[in-house]
């Protein structure tokens, strides 16, 4: 399977966005801090997000990005396909020309799996993502981190 960065990246920003839309606007570099994901790869990945209508930015102190739709609105498959990923098992991007132009053995079995990736992703919003026990337990851990952060750097 080939999900690349830039989709582990998407969902997990989309996650940390919808798991901090009650406080308003969320900053990319909030995002970057709390996910250690660098803040101009963020912004390419959000331009692609706007782009795709998942997310809005607002200007202005206190500005940042909030979901455009309601998280249980929001698919993983969603966030994927916004920043151009695929998800395929086949080695040849399902065009069936994996063994010098023809079609290997078991293309049909990857095939099938990609399909069934692709109807699991569907299937999961970042609603659901955010009620799971790890999740919680992930960011309540990362704010306590974030607060310690605040602490430390005060006078």
């Amino acid at each position: 399977m080939r999900l690349t960065t830039k989709g582990r990246y998407a969902v997990t920003a989309m996650l940390d966005l919808a798991l901090h839309a009650h406080n308003g606007p969320t900053s990319l570099s909030d995002i970057s801090q709390r996910q250690e994901i660098s803040l101009s790869y963020l912004e390419q990945l959000f331009a692609r997000l706007r782009r795709a209508g998942l997310v809005n930015s607002v200007r202005g102190p206190g500005g940042g990005y909030l979901l455009s739709q309601p998280a249980d609105a929001i698919s993983v498959s969603k966030v994927i396909d916004a920043v151009n990923e695929s998800v395929d098992a086949t080695r040849c991007q399902g065009l069936s020309d994996c063994q010098q132009g023809d079609t290997c053995l078991t293309h049909h079995l990857w095939c099938e799996l990609s399909v069934q990736i692709r109807h699991f992703l569907d299937d999961m919003t970042l609603a659901q993502l955010m009620l799971r026990p790890d999740v919680i337990r992930i960011a309540s851990r990362q704010k306590q981190r974030a607060e310690a952060g605040i602490l430390a750097s005060s006078p």
